[in-house]
């Protein structure tokens, strides 16, 4: 699970990073969090997101490691990590299944165009208010992506404030089909 952006406060602490992991590990999946260099204990200093795309295949080769996942492992990012997230995975074709939680639609748009490839679970979770994920931008995104589950969490902000319940029912949906021994959920896409 990535973490937003650390020049403006992100680390693995955030609370919208631990409603995912908390979704997930409800859903009976192993979780690992971390920061990025920088941030917190974390040697290194930001990049920019070049190597914060290092950090994430360090932490999915050392997570798929420590289980032995015949599945493989998935990926997750809020905000700046779900840019992280989408540029990885688009690039990996071993991870089971991504979640970009209010991804920089508005910032970064072309970030996401290396998912049209994706036949694993993808989902895209942002809010209606969320400038930062315009619901324009969102929408453009949902053409390019047509496998992908979007789900819109009326009302909520970037930060999902006071819409985290709703964030987490989300999030959950997506791990089951990622649930070792999830008929339903092997290759099905969002």
């Amino acid at each position: 699970m990535c973490h937003p952006h650390p020049l403006y406060g992100g680390d693995m602490d955030n609370i919208v990073v631990m409603q995912v992991v908390q979704a997930c590990a409800a859903e009976g999946l192993a979780t690992l969090r971390f920061n990025f260099r920088g941030v917190g204990e974390s040697t290194g200093s930001h990049d920019g997101g070049r190597g914060e795309q290092h950090d994430l295949d360090a932490a999915l080769d050392h997570l798929a490691a420590r289980l032995a996942a015949p599945r493989g492992v998935a990926a997750a990012g809020y905000s700046f990590g779900a840019r992280v997230a989408a540029v990885v995975t688009g690039r990996r074709a071993d991870l089971a299944g991504l979640a970009l939680i209010a991804p920089p639609l508005g910032m970064s748009p072309d970030r996401f165009d290396g998912l049209t490839a994706l036949s694993v679970p993808l989902l895209v979770v942002a809010g209606t208010r969320d400038d930062i994920c315009p619901t324009q931008a969102l929408d453009a995104l949902a053409t390019t992506l047509p496998r992908a589950e979007i789900r819109r969490i009326e009302g909520a902000d970037h930060s999902f404030w006071g819409c985290l319940d709703s964030l987490g029912d989300a999030v959950r949906s997506w791990a089951r089909a990622l649930r070792p021994g999830d008929a339903a959920g092997r290759g099905r896409t969002g």
